[in-house]
């Protein structure tokens, strides 16, 4: 296993040193740091950065393709804040999905290239923003999963959407049933990853991709991913948060989220 010390280390914009998404910008490619610890969960406040981050990036004339890495040497990101569901009525959690959903659309749709730089856990929320990326790049010791459902709630930032369209229905139900990861390698047999690499290599493979597409032709590059996420993709996404907000407010769901903060096994009644 490789040092975690060695990793690299993000070194961000000015303005962007506090933030739980680190901005940083490196010519025509930029990269945005997840770095909420200790999980780099998808929290509203971690969402909010990214959103900052890509306006920005967007916003400009200079950037042309994102990487999203981690700062953490040894997870991208374990998912969405279950502290925070926790405390979320049924209004928070549509809030919530509705902008993770407009957010990761933004990222489809754009004339910016994107590339996940997975080095490690990506669970969950992590999952579906790797997803939302163009080309995902995982370290071999990373691993992919969607564990909504041992908490008795739904995958509700694109993952009954996007996991069927790279990896098929079938294996997408598999993994969104079971709720258990899968490795790099298996991720790569299915299509869930682009390429596997080294470690030490991730960042560097990355950008590599990063730099490759930000020299193409920026209206073809998004002319190609609109039409790649075409046949009735925002119908079966608006069909996932209603899903999402109704299972949300169940019993089950809320027991599942107690049981997961309180390091027990749930009891599930299918209430």
């Amino acid at each position: 296993m490789s040092d975690a010390s060695a990793a690299p280390q993000p070194a961000p914009d000015p303005g962007w040193e506090e933030a739980p998404v680190k901005l940083e910008t490196r010519g025509a490619v930029a990269i945005a740091w997840l770095d909420r610890p200790p999980a780099n969960s998808l929290a509203p406040e971690t969402l909010a950065a990214l959103r900052r981050a890509w306006e920005q990036v967007e916003g400009g004339e200079g950037v042309r393709a994102l990487a999203i890495a981690s700062a953490n040497p040894r997870l991208f990101c374990a998912g969405a804040d279950i502290k925070a569901f926790a405390a979320m009525d049924a209004g928070g959690a549509r809030a919530l999905v509705e902008d993770a959903h407009d957010l990761f659309r933004a990222f489809e749709r754009s004339s910016i290239a994107t590339v996940a730089a997975v080095n490690g856990l990506a669970l969950g929320g992590g999952c579906e923003l790797a997803m939302a990326c163009d080309v995902r790049i995982a370290a071999a010791s990373a691993s992919f999963g969607q564990p909504e459902i041992k908490l008795g709630i739904v995958p509700g930032f694109g993952g009954t959407q996007r996991l069927a369209r790279l990896v098929g229905s079938g294996r997408a139900l598999e993994l969104n049933l079971a709720g258990e990861p899968i490795s790099a390698e298996q991720a790569l047999a299915w299509g869930l990853a682009t390429r596997v690499v080294p470690a030490e290599e991730l960042l560097g493979e990355a950008l590599a991709w990063a730099e490759r597409l930000a020299s193409r032709a920026p209206l073809a590059v998004q002319e190609i991913k609109r039409l790649g996420a075409e046949q009735d993709f925002d119908a079966g996404l608006a069909a996932e948060r209603e899903g999402f907000v109704s299972v949300f407010g169940s019993g089950d769901a809320r027991e599942g989220i107690a049981a997961f903060l309180e390091k027990r096994e749930p009891r599930f009644e299918g209430r």
